[in-house]
C-alpha cells in the first residue's frame, strides 16, 4: 500500500467509508494514512487536479532553489543574526526578525492589493512577495525545530 503523509496535529472530517478503509501509525510525529483500495490522496488529488498539483510542485522547488541561492550569497547568520540559535532569546530575536520580513511582505501585498496594482517596482511582482512570506514561514519553522544552520 502506498503511504501519504499528513500532519498529526491536525483534524481532518473523513466520511466514514473512507475511515474504515485506512490505517494510522505514528512514525515522528507524522501520521502515515494508508488506504486499502491502493489509492492515495496524493494519487486522488493529482488525477482530479492535475494543472493545480503540478503548480504546486513546480513552485516548492522554485522556492528551494532560490532558499539555496539566497542562503549561499547571505549564509545562516542573516537569519540567526549572528548567533547560534543556542538560547530561548536568540531563537525568539531570529524568529522575530523573520516576523519583520514577513510583516514587510504582507504589508507590500497589502498595497498592491488594495490599489489595484500588480507590481510596486518594475521586475518585482505580486506573486514573488506571496513566495517570499512562504519561505519565510518555512525558515522560521527550520529555526523553531532548531535545524537552522545545522
Amino acid at each position: 500500500m502506498a503511504e501519504v503523509l499528513k500532519e498529526s496535529n491536525k483534524k481532518v472530517s473523513y466520511s466514514p467509508e473512507f475511515t474504515q478503509k485506512r490505517e494510522k501509525k505514528m512514525v515522528n510525529k507524522i501520521t502515515y494514512e494508508t488506504m486499502s483500495d491502493d489509492k492515495t490522496i496524493v494519487q486522488q488529488m493529482e488525477e482530479e487536479w492535475p494543472q493545480m498539483t503540478a503548480e504546486f510542485r513546480r513552485l516548492q522547488r522554485e522556492q528551494y532553489e532560490l532558499f539555496l541561492h539566497k542562503q549561499h550569497d547571505y549564509g545562516p547568520g542573516n537569519i540567526s543574526v549572528g548567533s547560534q540559535l543556542q538560547t530561548e532569546e536568540e531563537v525568539h530575536l531570529s524568529l522575530t526578525g523573520l516576523w519583520f520580513r514577513m510583516n514587510d511582505k504582507i504589508q507590500r501585498l497589502k498595497t498592491l492589493l488594495m490599489g489595484g496594482r500588480k507590481a510596486a517596482v518594475n521586475g518585482e511582482p505580486m506573486e514573488d512577495a506571496f513566495l517570499d512570506v512562504s519561505n519565510y514561514g518555512i525558515m522560521a519553522t527550520i529555526v523553531k525545530n532548531g535545524k537552522w544552520g545545522k
